[in-house]
């Protein structure tokens, strides 16, 4: 129980811990990634020292929920393993949550980014590839520490301590915490965020029905994505992309639908209109 509070609380505080706004563009992302993914670890790793009653909210329930369903893990696990079914599709769907799949999404953002200009696309890739390194960085020591049997590993299956790696999943962590960054930089766009959710959610159906994982396996991962990039979009986004605006006009600008506003010059005589529309 004890060992299930500690891994809960990295994403429960992650989530919670906010650090004060970043000055604008000084120094650059790019620049700060390693100091920065330094400072996420020290976060991340020392999260259970800083929890609070508010915290409690989530702990939990989060840990009761883990608990449940660790108890019932084999059992769901040797039903599922019943129908072959979903196997391919759920091997084609978690190529999404890999780390090559979550890192070419990252370098896409990235690459558009640097190309079109556009600072809010270029920060997405930056932040989720320190999301997904963190991932890694976290799911790997975990899996290391806790050494659950996976599903397929015989007679010992579902057992911890046991010399494997199924505990957390590390593809719902890496695409629940880059899907995370995503939301929130489009934030006014309701369909990113399905999108992302979406597709975070099916890599963490995808590996429990294709036998990779137990149910509490994507649970913890799922939760401890998402608190990692909960924190790190609090702890280092910049707003930037309109730094010179005015905070009405930056509203327009993130705005999710196109805004026209007349132009017109009596002196020259002419008359126009402007069109803003930033995504």
């Amino acid at each position: 129980m004890l060992s299930v509070i500690v891994i809960l609380s990295i994403g429960v505080v992650a989530h919670a811990q906010t650090p004060s706004a970043t000055p604008a563009l000084t120094p650059s992302l790019e620049k700060d990634f390693f100091k920065n993914f330094l400072k996420d670890q020290k976060a991340i790793w020392t999260a259970p020292f800083h929890l609070d009653r508010d915290d409690a909210k989530w702990l939990v329930p989060g840990s009761i929920g883990t608990m449940a369903l660790i108890t019932t893990d084999r059992m769901t696990g040797d039903e599922i393993a019943e129908f072959d079914g979903p196997r391919n599709a759920s091997r084609i769907i978690s190529y999404s949550g890999s780390t090559y799949g979550v890192g070419l999404m990252a370098g896409t953002f990235y690459v558009v980014g640097r190309k079109t200009h556009n600072s809010r696309a270029r920060e997405t890739g930056i932040l989720s590839a320190e999301a997904i390194l963190d991932s890694v960085v976290v799911v790997t020591a975990l899996k290391g520490i806790t050494a659950r049997g996976r599903p397929h590993s015989g007679i010992d299956r579902s057992e911890f301590f046991d010399g494997r790696r199924s505990f957390p999943s590390g593809h719902s962590i890496q695409a629940w915490s880059a899907a995370t960054i995503v939301a929130n930089e489009y934030h006014s766009h309701p369909l990113v965020q399905v999108a992302a959710y979406g597709i975070a959610s099916a890599v963490s159906v995808a590996r429990f029905t294709g036998g990779n994982h137990y149910l509490s396996d994507v649970l913890v991962g799922s939760a401890l994505g998402y608190g990692i990039g909960q924190y790190l979009y609090r702890a280092h986004h910049r707003v930037s992309t309109h730094a010179t605006m005015s905070g009405a006009e930056e509203d327009i600008a993130d705005s999710r639908y196109p805004f026209i506003a007349p132009r017109f010059n009596h002196r020259t005589h002419e008359y126009g209109a402007t069109l803003t529309w930033s995504f």
